[in-house]
Parts: structure tokens; sequence; C-alpha cells
């Protein structure tokens, strides 16, 4: 006799979150969101200060001011100091978003992480391509591979909340998990693909600074006062090293625990990463925006953006390589997975979401300094490919969502509907008996009131002389 066959399961691609899981994505993209109108409007005035006459040379002089102890190797100008020091609380963030990824959220489950990793990978290794191939037809320089491979999560919430779009927690979820398998890939190609020199007695420095600063955590010491001042000493030797300093912020990042233990509320990684997350998003990410997105704009440079081989596949690779490599590995795991795409959405919108990913503003402006960083004039062209690209996309993806809007606004208000009052969404407690004897008690009551309503109607009517209820129903 055989066993009766177990049925398999189908996962859901984009399904519903959980509620702990939406409550923290919640969270942390309301931050995000605020960081990312910040740094909208940090790359707006950075445009006008560099691009009005009156204002341009002081643009210049601020961004080339140098200050420092030069002692340490560390006499540095402004624009640096914001690419290599403000812009390591953005990684060390992203070193605790990926760190409570890999042991409490998404990545965890290993054939969950299927969909956001292969989309991510092919998200970054589309855009290569596709400006490798650009620069091979027009003779350009393959040194900007890199540029158009990393995605914007804070840019990318900042045009949701300027289009206004509503979009389910599910695709948002999504966003921010492919920006931090983006973010790892994009922090492992600065590490391995831009350190041209190394000073081994610095990095050896750094590596015990991390060791000291593991120790520490193991052993439960706590305090600022201890932390931060290591912190500056590894990230100053990293700085020293050859390896880009930022590195040492997704070191740090990744060593804090992320997993609650018995008592605890929160887990150390997520209570730092919620008391820095707004000075990152807020201050360091929209400093470095001020300083490396002042670009002249002209006509003609412009026009010098589409006729260079390394901007044109800068603009490609944000605009198209983004969309097809997302799109197409999301739909190639579907497609050899058993995952299937959830009822709730359609591949349209994961298209749009795909052409959101496009903007590639942070990482992407600080891979084209590290990549022409020798040739002046060129990197100001790549940064502007940088712009105008990510411009293009955020424009697209608009276009996208906003056809859909109607959708993901229902979607969200089936979300938020708490018509039992306890705080807990209806679409999370269809499972709970408790939860149908609320619903039908309340709708009980609704019920006895229209009965009183109803009663209370019918004897007005019987009152007022010719009324509904007088002979022939004639009216009054």
């Amino acid at each position: 006799m055989t066993a009766p066959r177990t049925p398999t399961t189908v996962r859901k691609a984009l399904g519903r979150l959980s509620l702990p899981e939406r409550t923290f994505i919640a969270d942390a993209l309301r931050t995000e969101t605020v960081g990312g109108v910040l740094l909208l409007l940090a790359a707006v005035a950075a445009l006008l200060w560099a691009n009005i006459p009156g204002l341009h040379h002081s643009y210049e002089t601020v961004s080339h001011f140098h200050l420092g102890p030069g002692a340490l190797g560390l006499h540095l100008s402004v624009a640096h100091w914001a690419a290599d020091g403000l812009l390591a609380l953005f990684f060390f963030v992203a070193g605790i978003e990926l760190k409570r990824e890999l042991v409490a959220g998404d990545l965890r489950d290993p054939k969950a992480a299927v969909l956001p990793v292969v989309a991510a990978l092919c998200g970054m290794a589309a855009p290569a391509l596709v400006y490798t191939l650009t620069n091979l037809a027009g003779n350009g320089s393959l040194q900007g591979w890199a540029v158009p491979t990393a995605t914007d999560i804070a840019f990318a919430l900042a045009v949701l909340a300027v289009i206004g779009t509503s979009l389910p927690s599910a695709l948002r979820a999504f966003l921010l998990t492919l920006a931090v398998v983006d973010d790892l890939f994009a922090i492992l190609i600065i590490a391995i693909f831009f350190t041209d020199r190394l000073n081994l007695a610095a990095l050896g420095g750094a590596a015990a600074g991390l060791a000291v600063f593991w120790l520490l955590l193991r052993k439960g010491v706590r305090g600022w006062y201890v932390y931060v001042p290591l912190a500056l000493v590894i990230w100053a030797l990293m700085y020293n090293s050859g390896v880009h300093a930022t590195i040492a912020g997704v070191a740090m990042g990744l060593m804090l625990r992320c997993t609650t233990r018995e008592g605890e509320q929160h887990s150390p990684g997520e209570h730092i990463e919620h008391l820095v997350r707004p000075l990152s998003a807020g201050l360091a990410v929209p400093l470095f925006a001020l300083f490396s997105a002042g670009v002249s704009i002209s006509g003609g440079a412009l026009g010098d953006v589409f006729a260079r081989p390394e901007t044109l596949g800068v603009v490609l690779g944000l605009v198209v390589g983004k969309a097809v490599g997302i799109f197409g590995g999301t739909w190639l795991t579907v497609r050899f997975t058993r995952a299937r795409l959830s009822e709730e959405l359609a591949w349209a919108d994961v298209f749009a979401m795909s052409s959101l990913a496009g903007i590639g503003f942070t990482v992407s402006l600080l891979i084209g300094e590290l990549a022409f960083g020798s040739d002046t004039v060129l990197t100001g062209e790549v940064k502007a490919a940088v712009l105008i690209g990510s411009l293009i996309a955020a424009v697209c993806a608009t276009m996208l969502l906003k056809l859909r809007n109607n959708r993901y606004r229902r979607l969200c208000e089936e979300e938020e509907r708490d018509e039992d009052l306890d705080g807990i969404p209806d679409v999370y407690e269809q499972g709970d008996p408790a939860y149908h004897l609320r619903m039908a008690e309340i709708h009980e009551r609704k019920a006895a009131e229209h009965r009183r309503l109803a009663a209370e109607a019918r004897r007005g009517l019987a009152e007022v002389p010719g009324g509904a209820g007088e002979e022939g129903d004639r009216p009054a």
C-alpha cells in the first residue's frame, strides 16, 4: 500500500508580511522616507548652488576646503569628509539592516531569500552588462561598470512620498530587502575592485580594533563613551589602510546582535539602529548629496551625457538595466521555483518596482568618484549621468505606479482595516475565533440599532396625517 503523498505547499512571492515584520518595515520606511525627502532637497540645493553664477565659486570653495589632523593622514576636504566620514554612518545602518535580515527577516529563510537575492543579483549584473556593452561599442572606458549597479532606497521612497502612491507593504518590503542585498554587493564591489593600495599596518590595526569591538559586544559592555571613540579609531585606521573607510561602518554594523533575549523588547542592533538611522538619513546622506551632486548643468553638458559612451552607459544601465534585471530575476525565480506571485499583485507591479530601483543616487555617486577620481571632468559628467538616469527612472516608475494606484489604495485600505478596534488589522485575525465572535457582537449591536431606528421611523410615519400609512398610500 502506497503512503499518501503530502501536498506540496506553494510559496507566495511578494505575499502579505507577518504582522511583526510589517510593523518593523513600516517603522524603518517611515524614517527612510523622511530622509529621502531631505536627500532630494539636498540634491536640488546642490544643483542650484553649483549652477547659479554668483554662487558657483563659493560651492567650490566650501567643497574643497581642507580640515583635519594631517599627522594622522586625515587632512581632508569637506567633500571628502562627507564621502568617507559621514557616509560611514549610512553603511553602518546598512550593516545592521543586513544582519537583521539574515537573522530575523526574510533572508533568514533560504527559500524566502531566493527571490530578493536573485532579483538583486540580476539587478546589478544587467546594468553592469548594459554599461559594458555600451562602452565596448563606443570605445569608452570600462572603469565605471559598477556605477549603475546600486539602488538608493531613500531616494526611491522620497519619490513615492512626493507622488503620493500607496504601495502595499509586500511591495515596500520587497524594495527594502532588495536594497539591503544591493547594498551588500555594492560594499563588496567597493572593497574588492576599488582598493588599489594597501597599508598592511593600518589594515592590521583596523582588524584588531574590530576584534576588540566584537569582544566588547560579546562581554555585554555598554556605554557610547566606549564604542564611539573605538569606532572613530577603527574608521581612521581603515581609511589609512587603503580600503574604503565605509567598510568599517558595515563591519561594525554586522557585529551587533539583532536577536532578542529573555526580558528584551528590542535587540541591541534594533535599538542602536533606531538611534543612528535618523542621524544617517537626516544628516549624513543629505550632506553627502549636497557636496556630491553639485555638478554643472547646461545644454551642452546634458548633450554630452548622451554623447559619451561612459555617461550613456550609466544612464542606460540605471534606466534599462535595472528594470530588465530585477524584473527578469523575479520572473525567473517564480518560473523555476515553487513560488507563485501573490494573487493580489500582477507582473505590472513588479516591473514598476523594478523601474523604481533604477534610482541609483548615493552609492552610484560614490562609486563614480572612486572609478573616475583621477579625471575631474569625467567624474562630473558621470555624476550628471547618475542624476539624469535616476530622474528618468523616477519618471518612468511614477507613470507605471500611477496606473495601478487605485488598486494599491484598495489593498492598503484592506491591510489597515480594523473594524473590531483592537489595534490589529483584521486581515491578520481571520484564523482567530475570538475575532469572529467580536465581529458578530459588533454586527448584532449594529443590527439592533437599525431595528430601533426602523421602529422609530414607522411610528413617525403613522403619526403623520395622510402619510404613507393612509389609504392608497397617498403622500401627506
